[in-house]
């Protein structure tokens, strides 16, 4: 998949515009072209291309972004996402054949105990050790950035006593310029059963750039020939990414796929919901069968999740940080 990201194209239906189209001309400088390797679970496969898509559009201004996707071929896909995949993504060996100002990395489904038994941990290496060369900057997202601090420098993820599930608040807690005007808060959706402990991520150098009290660690980067982005949170998640994981774990509860209700996201639902959800529990601890999904009760969300807007401004930063690179005349790079 390659299309053209054009802000002319915002308020319209569909909102991208396949490469080779009729476009307007670029206003904004030098094209950008980033890559999606887009490794997420088949449920949330289409969905993760829409919200980094619509991202990155909101994000560039009057700048053309080129956008690819790709996905790590050993990667276990559905007869289904993996028909997708090989229809409509790009080809991976395609990704060194072109220059990319920038990368987006997404983690996979766990499968193994360990993440370097994970069948797709030769390739996902493999796509670092080329990314630190051959990118201005590539972001590394939840379980992709936990598997790039593995390998990079043996960094172990710790196992969470409950699942980190919910909206954050997060406080930048130095000053750099991917989080210049972003707002205060940023209220961040986490979704992980691991974390990356701050004091093993800043005794082997990275920098640390917001937190969260509940959450931990939030954004952190360090530099080699490309500036690595890590979010252990998602901000690319729409308002409704988590209520479909809760669901998703109260269906594979009820089919008896899983042992544990699932908790309820943190500060999501409101107060209302909350209430109905927790009956709800009860009654499908004692009545534990598929069918009940059909009595969930309508949910609604808190007003004050503000789901986009810290991934707003973190990803215009970003994409002014490539721009620098793209801008600038070939003999100043």
């Amino acid at each position: 998949m390659t299309i053209l990201i054009d802000r002319d194209q915002l308020m319209s239906s569909p909102a991208l515009v396949p490469a080779g189209g009729d476009l307007a001309l670029d206003r904004g400088g030098a094209e950008l072209t980033i890559g999606l390797i887009n490794n997420m679970p088949d449920p949330a496969l289409k969905a993760t291309e829409r919200q980094f898509m619509r991202l990155l559009q909101a994000a560039a201004g009057p700048r053309r972004i080129r956008f690819h996707c790709f996905s790590l071929p050993s990667v276990k896909r559905s007869p289904e996402a993996k028909w997708h995949v090989e229809n409509e993504y790009s080809d991976l060996a395609d990704l060194k054949r072109q220059r990319f100002n920038g990368l987006i990395v997404t983690g996979a489904e766990p499968v193994a105990p360990e993440l370097d038994q994970e069948p797709y941990w030769r390739d996902l290496t493999d796509l670092v050790d080329w990314a630190k060369v051959n990118t201005r900057s590539t972001i590394w997202s939840c379980l992709a950035a936990h598997a790039a601090v593995l390998h990079l420098d043996r960094i172990e993820r710790r196992r969470l006593p409950a699942k980190c599930h919910g909206i954050f608040d997060c406080e930048a807690v130095t000053h750099d310029p991917l989080t210049r005007g972003a707002p205060t808060p940023l209220k961040v959706s986490h979704s992980r059963l691991n974390e990356i402990a701050e004091d093993d991520l800043v005794q082997a150098g990275y920098q640390v750039l917001t937190r969260s009290e509940e959450a931990g660690v939030d954004v952190f980067v360090r530099q080699y020939a490309s500036r690595f982005v890590f979010f252990q949170g998602h901000p690319e998640y729409d308002a409704l990414s988590l209520q479909r994981e809760y669901l998703r774990d109260i269906g594979r509860y009820l089919a008896r796929e899983r042992e544990t209700y699932p908790n309820l996201p943190v500060s999501y639902f409101d107060a209302a919901t909350e209430e109905k959800l927790a009956r709800f529990e009860k009654q499908a601890r004692h009545q534990r069968h598929p069918a009940l999904t059909n009595e969930l009760p309508a949910l609604n969300l808190r007003a004050d999740i503000a789901a986009g807007s810290a991934a707003a401004a973190l990803f215009r930063n970003w994409l002014q940080y490539l721009g620098a690179d793209a801008d600038a005349p070939v003999s100043a790079r």
